[in-house]
């Protein structure tokens, strides 16, 4: 699977990741093995880079357990989201204890408690227990404050949502992140739920040619095709999913003509 740099300078990372929201949300032996199976799938198909977040109920504890045999060999990105201090406090604790004392990417979630949680997460990037931080927004409602913290702000990564019927992030954030020498991390690259219905039929010609098999390959793949995003995080139930998500890490990539033509059949008119 290919590599990008996380942003400017900075270590390379697999274009393909993992989100592990609701889907390693679970409790018991039998469902927890289940989303093991799929983390140890996701992980033999070439993805390093594995995102949760305190948000996701017990998916944070459920991934530190699933990785932590191969978790020298893994790039955790997770986030703080908390209403007050103390309650920052014991998720950055119990995040930490999850995945082994450290935490490659630590994110402010939603922008919640941002003038604490900031100077906290650099002084635990200046200790080396975490590696980058970074800042996320799911709501396009929220580009413009999010776009001002990225200009006014010290940052590695901006997490972000973008897919070929939601690019409303390409005017708004990505030429910040570019300028910033920002890694952009993509969630939601698949959608919510609706990208994909009705995408059953044989993909066009010239994205087939590009080694897409499925339509969510061809969707992963338009979002990779834009040279500032660093990587796309994907997330499913399914071991067969995550086997085909990895193989869309893999170029070549869409021109800039086919992607706005691809973007044209999903319907955006951007």
């Amino acid at each position: 699977m290919e590599t990008r740099p996380l942003g400017t300078g900075r270590e390379r990372i697999p274009v393909v990741g993992f989100r592990t929201w609701k889907v390693l949300d679970v409790r018991g032996t039998e469902a927890e093995g289940r989303a093991r199976k799929v983390v140890e799938a996701t992980y033999g198909a070439g993805v390093r880079v594995f995102d949760s977040s305190p948000m996701y109920g017990e998916a944070e504890r459920v991934l530190g357990a699933a990785v932590r045999p191969f978790r020298e060999d893994v790039f955790v990105a997770t986030k703080v989201w908390a209403q007050t201090e103390e309650e920052a406090e014991r998720q950055i604790r119990r995040s930490l204890a999850f995945f082994g004392g450290r935490i490659e990417l630590y994110q402010v979630h939603n922008l919640r408690l941002l003038r604490y949680l900031l100077p906290r997460l650099r002084r635990l990037r200046a200790e080396g227990t975490v590696r980058y931080v970074g800042v996320t927004h799911y709501e396009p409602r929220s580009f413009p404050e999010l776009a001002r913290i990225l200009r006014e702000e010290a940052l590695d990564v901006v997490q972000l949502p973008l897919h070929p019927a939601a690019r409303q992030a390409e005017d708004q954030l990505l030429p910040i992140a570019e300028e910033r020498g920002l890694g952009v991390l993509v969630m939601q690259p698949l959608g919510t739920g609706g990208l994909l219905t009705g995408r059953e039929g044989p993909l066009p010609a010239p994205v087939a040619a590009l080694g897409c098999r499925t339509w969510a390959q061809l969707a992963l793949k338009w979002t990779l095709s834009d040279p500032r995003v660093t990587a796309v995080l994907p997330a499913t139930r399914r071991i067969d999913h995550a086997v085909e998500n990895a193989v869309a890490g893999d170029g070549p990539w869409l021109s800039p003509e086919l992607r706005a033509e691809v973007a044209r059949r999903w319907g955006d008119p951007g």
